[in-house]
């Protein structure tokens, strides 16, 4: 019989998981472009589809319908592939400009992963960003402490999020294997599908997270009540998705570990949080 219970690997998402804190940078870039096309978003829409390859994001964007309507005020149609390549085109530019800027690791991520290091554990990761963001990402977070054994861009596989196939690729290179010894890491409720998609654990990370949607200043100076909605509300969203685990932040994730493994869980049991 096969040992399921030892975590072999952890895959990471980048933004909001690992580093950029609240997950600024892709969403104020998201809500640039569409405020240059004459169709302004909000906030809560620009972070809903957030964790997909982002020309995936833009086009999930132009299909809501408060978007799609407002669209169709100013242009007369629905927006179609061109469309969303300009649009894309302008968060590109928007994001390229500030990206190096938004890549601070998030509090107790570097001591977090040399925990799981010593553990024996090796570190993959799976992102939303393209592969020449990643370029302007990865060095920067190098620099400041963080670097996954393995990384691969949503651009690099043939669908990025909620497809598993980035994850897939971590298998492969990282040389894990069965499934249920790896566990997946995000913020947003893409990377949990991506992770049920491969039949991975997946652990959801409220704070630092896009779905939280706060700064790290806004976390530490807000009201015990209001944060505890917040994070309620956040939990729920990610239970919704299936998360296996939800944890506050990134340094309890230790925890989570050493409870699968010391109670050989088996999937499909209910969620629980931490």
């Amino acid at each position: 019989m096969k040992n399921y219970n030892r975590i072999k690997a952890v895959i990471f998402d980048w933004a909001g998981t690992v580093i950029d804190y609240g997950c600024f940078a892709p969403m104020n870039a998201f809500i640039q472009s569409f405020e240059d096309a004459g169709v302004p978003i909000t906030i809560r829409e620009a972070r809903e589809p957030m964790g997909m390859l982002k020309w995936d994001h833009i086009q999930a964007l132009t299909k809501m319908d408060r978007v799609k309507n407002q669209w169709i005020d100013k242009y007369g149609s629905e927006p179609v592939d061109e469309d969303i390549d300009q649009l894309y085109s302008s968060f590109e530019a928007t994001l390229m400009k500030s990206l190096r800027t938004f890549t601070d690791p998030i509090p107790g991520v570097v001591e977090t992963v040399a925990r799981l290091r010593e553990a024996g554990m090796k570190i993959g990761s799976t992102t939303g960003y393209t592969k020449g963001m990643m370029e302007v990402v990865a060095p920067e977070a190098k620099r400041k402490g963080y670097a996954p054994d393995y990384m691969i861009a949503s651009d690099e596989v043939k669908a990025g999020r909620p497809y598993p196939y980035m994850i897939f690729q971590n298998l492969i290179e990282l040389g894990v294997y069965p499934t249920q010894s790896v566990i997946k890491v995000g913020d947003t409720v893409s990377d949990i599908h991506e992770g049920r998609n491969a039949g991975v654990w997946t652990v959801a990370v409220v704070k630092g997270s896009s779905e939280l949607g706060l700064t790290k200043a806004e976390v530490d100076s807000m009201n015990e009540v209001e944060l505890s909605e917040k994070m309620d509300q956040t939990r729920r969203t990610f239970e919704k998705a299936g998360a296996d685990f939800i944890i506050g932040s990134i340094d309890q994730l230790p925890t989570v570990i050493e409870e699968l493994e010391r109670s050989n869980l088996r999937k499909g049991h209910e969620n629980e949080s931490v």
